[in-house]
């Protein structure tokens, strides 16, 4: 079945910015029937910035190479 399309506010694509891919996920199965164009654009939105996470994540624990686990402290 074909529902019309009607256009929905960019504002949806602060939830992924914000959620991530949840966020995306949220805003697809919201936005799919209204305006399913921007319902994908969402979600590739929260798999981008997911991505980027893991990325940033990696490096940062990458540039950390003499972390212990007691960080030192005696008790």
């Amino acid at each position: 079945m074909s529902y019309p399309e009607k256009s929905r506010s960019n504002a949806w694509f602060l939830l992924p910015i914000f959620f991530g891919v949840i966020g995306g996920i949220i805003a697809f199965f919201i936005l799919r029937q209204d305006d399913p164009h921007k319902a994908k654009n969402c979600l590739y939105l929260g798999i981008v910035f997911m991505v980027i996470g893991i990325i940033f994540n990696i490096l940062v624990a990458a540039s950390f190479p003499n972390l212990d686990s007691g960080f030192d402290v005696n008790i």
